[in-house]
């Protein structure tokens, strides 16, 4: 009878632990379901890369002044435009009737010892400007006689104090006197005839390089 009643008294104790167990778990998952769901639901904020604007306000677009994207530091972009006077049959050019014939068209011998065609009287206002052939381009005012010059390069640099194409046009203007009373060729800048059409496209080339410059 003794041994009867430890046994169910035994049998008691384990059930009531075993109640006691399940009980303890089923409020442990009830109280960490929550916790779960609302990790689950929740998500860091993502911060993607977006203007300064767009940060306080997806409405706001901002507004860029096209000047502000111009640096007023860069220099215009520069052209040279080239042509060549040479003597015929490979001769060369009495440099004095030469020194003559550019001071007769108004050029003024200047700067690294060139002569240049200025639209003013200041040397910064150079339209066009004319050098030797024969390296360094310089002409020695000094010792003429011993020179021998095949030929003169007129060239101009863009942007200019005028308006390029007017500055070609006195530059071919210059050209064509000078070829008349030297007798000589005038070239282009690859060594070749100077014909109406190269003409033509050099100026429509200049047109186009300003017209560039300034929508830039």
């Amino acid at each position: 009878m003794d041994d009867l009643r430890w046994l169910l008294l035994l049998f008691g104790l384990v059930v009531i632990a075993l109640i006691y167990v399940y009980t303890s778990y089923q409020r442990k998952k009830a109280a960490e379901s929550p916790q779960q769901d609302l990790f689950e639901e929740r998500k860091e904020p993502s911060f993607k890369k977006r203007d300064k604007a767009s940060l306080f306000d997806d409405k706001v677009t901002p507004v860029i002044d096209s000047q502000e994207l111009k640096d007023p530091e860069s220099p215009p972009v520069q052209k040279i435009v080239t042509v060549r006077i040479v003597a015929r049959n490979e001769g060369s050019f009495p440099s004095d009737e030469l020194v003559l014939g550019l001071r007769g068209i108004g050029m003024r011998h200047g700067a690294f010892g060139i002569f240049h065609q200025l639209d003013g009287p200041q040397e910064d206002q150079t339209v066009f400007s004319a050098a030797s052939l024969v390296e360094p381009g310089s002409f020695d005012l000094t010792n003429l006689k011993e020179q021998k010059i095949p030929g003169i390069s007129l060239f101009m640099v863009l942007p200019g104090p005028i308006n390029g194409a007017d500055a070609f046009d006195q530059m071919m203007a210059a050209a064509r006197a000078l070829t008349h009373s030297l007798d000589a060729e005038l070239l282009d800048e690859s060594g070749s005839t100077l014909s109406i059409q190269r003409e033509r496209y050099l100026r429509e080339e200049i047109i186009r390089h300003e017209h560039g410059a300034n929508i830039s």
